[in-house]
C-alpha cells in the first residue's frame, strides 16, 4: 500500500466557477467570497479577472488557496464592474500556474475565461488553431475555448459562443468576460454543473445577476438561487440585464451522478435538492439495503457524515464520533519522515477508543477508489479496540475513470476492478461491506438513470468516443513546442 497521505487515493475535486455582472458593487470582493465557497472543488489554484465598463480587464491567478491567492489591496486594485473567478483542481494538464484560470486572452478580442469540465475533442481542436497559427501558453482545454472565442470574427461575444458551443464535445459549465459583459453556457448534455443566481436591492428594485458552480456561493455573497443555466443554454449578463438563448439541443441530458454524492456541498442546491437531505437518504436505503447487528454507527469524517446520520437514524442505533479529523492536514507540506510514516493516516484521522471499544461499528463513507487508506483506517479501529467493523458505502463501486472533469485513477488502480465485494472486503480486513446500489442513489436523488452519467460506476459514457480523448496530459504531448499568447495583465 502507499502512503496513508497519497492524495491520489480518492476521487479529486474538479473546479469551480463564478461570474457576475454588478455596476457600482465591489464585484471582485463578492468573487473572492462566492470563490471562497466554492473551495471545496479545487484547492490548487485560484484566480479572478475584473473590468470597469468600458476598460480593460485585469486578472490575477495565482496557485494555492483563495485566502492565500488574494489580499485586500488586491482585490482593491483588480475593483471594477463586472468580474469572474475560478478555482481550480486540474483534469487536464499539468497543476502549473501556467494552466491557472481565468485565461486571459487578447487575439481578435479580448476575453477572461474559466470553466469547469473537459473536452474529450480537445486535441481536435488544439491541432486545427495551431493550423491556423494560433499560439498558446497552457496546456488546459479551457484555452482552446477561449482561443476559438478570442479569435472568432462575430462582433458580439455571444454570437461566437453560439458558434463555437456546438463544436465542442465533453463538460464544459464556462463563464466568459470581454469589458462590457459576462456570458455563461453549460454543455448540451449537462455534465457539469452551473446555477443561475439573483441579487436583489429592496430599495431600488435593482437585480444583479450572477453565475457560480454551487448555490452555496450565492448563499455567501447574499444572492438568491433562481435555477440552473440549462444544458446548451447560452445567458447573458450585461447592462441591458439578463438575456438567454438555447444554442444545442436534443442531447441526452447526463448531468453527473458523482455530485450528488461527493463533490458538491452538502448545502448547495442541485436541480431543485438540497444535497444533505439525499445523501441522508443514501444512508436510509443503505440500512434497507445491507442491515446488519451493531451497536454503534460511526461516519468517515467528513465525506460520510449525512450518510452516516441517515442509516442510524433508519436503524435506530446510536451515532457517535469515531474519529477526530484534523482539518487542517492538507495545509501542511512537511513530509512526516520515515520515523513518522506508518502513523502517517494520524495527521488526518485519530480514533477515539473511548468510543469504539467493544463496539460492533457500522462504518460509513461516501466512496472508495484506490482503496489505500481503507485498510489503515479499519486497522486503527482494531487497535482501538473495535469489536467489528461492517464498511457501508453511499455510492456503488467505482471501476472506471471520468472523462468530464474529475481527476480518479486509472481503471487498474481502482480497488474494485476486477474484484468482487466479498474480495475487497478481504482485502480492506472488514468484517463485511455493502456499497449503495445504483438503483438506490437514483432513488436518494429522486433522479432517472436517462437524465444522468454513471460511467465512473456503469462504465457507460454517454458521448460517444470518450475514452479516445487521449487522458489529462494529452496535450502535453503536443508534438510542436507552445509559444506564449498575449500575457495575462
Amino acid at each position: 500500500m502507499s502512503s496513508a497521505l497519497d492524495p491520489r487515493d480518492g476521487p479529486r475535486d474538479e473546479c469551480g466557477v463564478f461570474g457576475i455582472f454588478a455596476p457600482g458593487s465591489e464585484v471582485s470582493r463578492l468573487a473572492y467570497f462566492a470563490l471562497y465557497a466554492l473551495q471545496h472543488r479545487g484547492q490548487e489554484s485560484a484566480g479572478i479577472a475584473a473590468a470597469t465598463l468600458g476598460g480593460s480587464i485585469m486578472g490575477t491567478r495565482e496557485q494555492g488557496l483563495v485566502s492565500q491567492v488574494f489580499d485586500e489591496h488586491m482585490l482593491r486594485s483588480l475593483g471594477g464592474d463586472l468580474a469572474i473567478g475560478h478555482v481550480r483542481y486540474s483534469t487536464t494538464g499539468s497543476s502549473e500556474w501556467e494552466n491557472a484560470q481565468p485565461i486571459i486572452r487578447d487575439d481578435r478580442r479580448t476575453v477572461a475565461l474559466a470553466h469547469n469540465g473537459n473536452l474529450i475533442n480537445a486535441v481536435e481542436l488544439h491541432g486545427e488553431l495551431r493550423g491556423r497559427e494560433v499560439r498558446f501558453s497552457s496546456t488546459s482545454d479551457s484555452e482552446i475555448i477561449a482561443a476559438l472565442l478570442s479569435t472568432h470574427p462575430a462582433e458580439q461575444i455571444e454570437d461566437a459562443v453560439a458558434d463555437v458551443l456546438p463544436r465542442l464535445r465533453g463538460a464544459f459549465s464556462t463563464v466568459v468576460m470581454t469589458e462590457d459583459r459576462v456570458v455563461a453556457f453549460r454543455d448540451p448534455h449537462g455534465l457539469r454543473p452551473l446555477a443561475l443566481g439573483v441579487i436583489e436591492d429592496p430599495e431600488t428594485g435593482v437585480a444583479l445577476h450572477c453565475v457560480a458552480s454551487e448555490s452555496c456561493a450565492f448563499d455567501l455573497i447574499g444572492a438568491r438561487y433562481v435555477r440552473e443555466v440549462e444544458p446548451g443554454e447560452v445567458v447573458v449578463l450585461d447592462a441591458d440585464g439578463l438575456r438567454s438563448r438555447i444554442v444545442a439541443g436534443g442531447e441526452r441530458r447526463a448531468f453527473c451522478l458523482f455530485e450528488y454524492i461527493y463533490f458538491a456541498r452538502p448545502d448547495s442546491l442541485m436541480n431543485g435538492r438540497r444535497l444533505q437531505v439525499s445523501r441522508a437518504r443514501m444512508g436510509e436505503i443503505l440500512w434497507r439495503e445491507a442491515p446488519v447487528d451493531a451497536d454503534l454507527v460511526i461516519a468517515i469524517p467528513d465525506s460520510g457524515n449525512a450518510a452516516a446520520r441517515g442509516l442510524a437514524r433508519a436503524a435506530g442505533i446510536p451515532q457517535d464520533d469515531g474519529f477526530i479529523k484534523n482539518r487542517y492536514v492538507a495545509r501542511t507540506f512537511i513530509q512526516p519522515g520515515q520515523q513518522l510514516r506508518k502513523h502517517g493516516l494520524r495527521l488526518k484521522f485519530n480514533p477515539l477508543p473511548e468510543v469504539v471499544r467493544g463496539r460492533r461499528l457500522i462504518v460509513v463513507d461516501d466512496s472508495i477508489v484506490r482503496g489505500n487508506t481503507m485498510p489503515q483506517i479499519v486497522q486503527m479501529l482494531r487497535d482501538a479496540g473495535a469489536a467489528e467493523i461492517h464498511l457501508r458505502i453511499s455510492s456503488p463501486p467505482i471501476k472506471h475513470p471520468c472523462h468530464y472533469g474529475i481527476d480518479m485513477s486509472a481503471r487498474e488502480e481502482m480497488v474494485a476492478h476486477g474484484r468482487s465485494v466479498e474480495e475487497i472486503c478481504t482485502l480492506l480486513g472488514a468484517d463485511s461491506l455493502h456499497y449503495l446500489s445504483l438503483e438506490g442513489v437514483y432513488e436518494a436523488v429522486q433522479g432517472e438513470r436517462a437524465a444522468h452519467c454513471d460511467a465512473c460506476f456503469s462504465g457507460e459514457y454517454p458521448l460517444a468516443g470518450t475514452e479516445d480523448s487521449g487522458g489529462k496530459f494529452a496535450l502535453e504531448r503536443a508534438p510542436l513546442p507552445l509559444v506564449a499568447s498575449a500575457p495575462v495583465r
